[in-house]
């Protein structure tokens, strides 16, 4: 006999109330019980012990989330996600509702980003965490829960200035270091410099070249993904003007990651503002987990574009992001 999600009238209406920990016990019996893993793979899964998956999934259970099939509104966004995974041979994918009232609200994606990286800086073993900036990752940095980790290090893989010198809204490593009292690394650099050869200048100096050494061994990378679109971000901040955004469109740029722009293969556009960009891309086929943390209609095509050309290995995205993305996965 099959098993599947399915969301029941009241009972799932009143599980949607914020209980986080329901939410968790859906997940690990989806796991369980429908994906048929083991409890020790649903725990690898989640990030927890054996014991706490196996508590998970008697309170689903005992919560009556569970019958032939397992009863909550997560079940979609988990069947989504798979099929990402699968399909775009991504090591991760979560995917969350879209917010039928507003749904191009990101505050399920920043909180779902939270419960992420509160995972990792859980870790007692030490990691290196690299994060970039905007405006769900700032979100994600504000929600996630206070906690003192000393032994872990978070830097920053792009600059917080513009090339006047003005600090960006959507800063991350200092409001999550001081949230988690883990030692941090800004990069002390604009996110454009003025000049090719001054991109060399700045990126030559010492601390600089440490920030770089630290995201090149970074163990987990939460970035975002940005479009190049009218409204878009490197253009609204500042730090490119119309005429470079559109000469971006007409090399074939579809998308940004930390202000390096790139093709719908996911290649680096040569030269124009991408000679001036002095953060820190991530790496191809990178043996860290690299998470782009994005959602939208306009944001379909850059994701798509990330994925392809292996600039993120990991998603969080929204339903209604994850059905656009199956469908232009598709498209000959």
């Amino acid at each position: 006999m099959s098993r599947q999600f399915e969301v029941v009238g009241k009972e799932a209406t009143a599980m949607e109330g914020g209980n986080d920990r329901l939410d968790e016990a859906a997940r690990a019996a989806w796991l369980h019980f429908v994906a048929g893993n083991t409890q020790q793979k649903v725990a690898d899964s989640l990030g927890i012990s054996r014991q706490s998956a196996q508590r998970l999934i008697s309170l689903a259970v005992e919560a009556k989330l569970v019958r032939i099939e397992v009863i909550h509104p997560i079940a979609r966004c988990m069947a989504l996600a798979e099929r990402l995974k699968v399909e775009l041979g991504l090591r991760g994918c979560t995917v969350v509702p879209t917010d039928p009232a507003a749904p191009s609200a990101t505050f399920g994606l920043a909180q779902e980003a939270a419960a992420q990286i509160e995972r990792q800086l859980r870790a007692e073993a030490p990691i290196i965490l690299s994060v970039g900036t905007g405006r769900t990752l700032s979100a994600a940095a504000a929600m996630v829960s206070p906690m003192s980790c000393p032994q872990h290090r978070i830097v920053a893989c792009v600059g917080s200035t513009s090339i006047e010198g003005w600090a960006t809204f959507h800063e991350v490593v200092m409001r999550l270091a001081n949230t988690v009292r883990a030692r941090h690394y800004p990069m002390p650099v604009p996110v454009m410099a003025n000049s090719p050869e001054e991109r060399r200048v700045l990126l030559d100096q010492k601390p600089v070249r440490k920030v770089i050494e630290l995201v090149r061994a970074a163990d987990v990378v939460f970035i975002g993904i940005g479009h190049l679109q009218d409204g878009a971000t490197l253009f609204e901040d500042g730090f490119v003007t119309n005429e470079e955004l559109l000469a971006l469109r007409q090399a074939g740029a579809v998308g940004e990651i930390v202000g390096w722009s790139f093709d719908a293969a996911g290649n680096f556009i040569e030269g124009l503002t991408n000679d001036r960009v002095a953060s820190i891309p991530p790496e191809r086929g990178t043996a860290a987990r690299v998470v782009g943390v994005a959602m939208g209609e306009t944001k379909t095509a850059a994701i798509l574009g990330a994925i392809r050309g292996r600039l993120i290995n990991s998603l969080i995205t929204d339903e209604r992001t994850a059905d656009a993305l199956i469908t232009l996965a598709a498209a000959p």
